[in-house]
């Protein structure tokens, strides 16, 4: 199985360039958050370039770019302007509401007959409450003070738009380029890898848009109907928070559980059933055909990159896990795997 491998791959050439590709993930490591920010460049750029070249028909490669970065940026724009609009008011009282909910809960709990009969229930319950309380009052003070610090996040915006439109503009320029670093007899498989990898890639920000809004609009209706308080926001954090695998939507439902818990087992019941049905939809109908379509990988995998992507990038690397997962796995598949085969 061997007997081929060596002769063919371990040639100085190879070594060297080994060597190199070792140095490299040291030094992206080092630089993680630009790195980061290039390779969410990257994956934005890879979902548009279809786009792009289908208009490259009838214009050139620079202003086709420009029309579709600008359509996108627009289309954003006035999707969310009138959410945020909307939801303003309503996630200021939230932010002060909040806490409160954490107390109701508490004397609640320590209420209930058996947690006074049994010392297994002995908990600290107040201190848990009070530090989940100020953990996610903080967490949306952050929020909120990010929307305030719009200045910082508009230059960090507009250079990771200019980034974007360079890798869709200079696609082929940028490939030639990268192909220059490899031997020659590793130019053809080295394109191949990218390709595959742009294709896979390229389908994550369409797939993930997708189940975030499916997943959004059910919970908004589904809250509404049930006359659920903060129906809108409770809807839109929990497609937000969709965009972090298994986590998130986990978060999701303990922020709305909490919030509705005042309200009733009626109230309960409603919020963990149009949540079911969000995730019975995501879950089965919209993400196995879109992220299977488009990304091909497996949710175990999927798992390992979040739990990597955490703990060494933070927010940013778990939101862009399963790219990162599609990127390894094709650079195992065709590095590795083909060639034992």
């Amino acid at each position: 199985m061997f007997e081929n491998f060596f002769p063919k791959y371990l040639t100085a050439k190879n070594i060297v360039f080994f060597i190199m590709t070792i140095l490299f993930i040291i030094f992206i490591i080092k630089i993680q958050d630009i790195a980061i920010m290039f390779f969410a460049s990257y994956v934005i750029a890879c979902s548009l370039n279809p786009i792009v070249d289908k208009l490259e028909n009838k214009f050139k490669r620079g202003p086709a770019s420009a029309i579709v970065l600008g359509s996108a940026i627009l289309l954003i724009i006035s999707f969310f302007t009138p959410i945020l609009m909307l939801l303003g008011g309503e996630l200021k009282t939230f932010s002060t509401a909040f806490p409160n909910y954490f107390t109701k809960l508490y004397y609640s709990i320590i209420n209930m007959p058996f947690v006074g009969k049994f010392g297994a229930f002995q908990f600290d319950w107040q201190g848990i409450i009070s530090s989940a309380a100020s953990y996610t009052s903080n967490f949306i003070n952050e929020l909120i003070n990010l929307g305030i610090n719009l200045s910082s996040a508009f230059i960090y915006l507009i250079v990771s738009i200019i980034i974007i439109y360079y890798f869709m503009a200079d696609k082929t320029l940028i490939k030639e380029t990268y192909l220059r670093l490899f031997p020659t007899d590793m130019k053809e498989k080295a394109g191949s890898v990218l390709d595959i990898i742009s294709k896979k890639i390229g389908g994550y920000i369409v797939a993930l848009l997708a189940t975030m809004i499916c997943v959004g609009l059910i919970m908004i209706i589904g809250l509404s109907l049930f006359k659920i308080k903060f129906a809108v926001f409770l809807g839109l954090l929990t497609g937000l928070l969709d965009i972090i695998p298994v986590v998130g939507p986990a978060i999701a439902l303990v922020i709305c559980l909490i919030v509705t818990f005042e309200f009733g087992w009626k109230a309960i019941l409603a919020v963990l059933g149009v949540f079911a049905v969000a995730q019975l939809v995501e879950n089965n109908f919209v993400r196995p055909y879109i992220f299977g379509k488009l990304m091909d990988v497996h949710p175990l995998m999927i798992f390992l990159f979040l739990f990597i992507t955490a703990k060494y990038m933070g927010a940013a690397g778990v939101i862009f896990a399963p790219a990162i997962a599609a990127t390894i796995c094709v650079l195992i598949e065709e590095l590795y795997i083909k060639n034992l085969e």
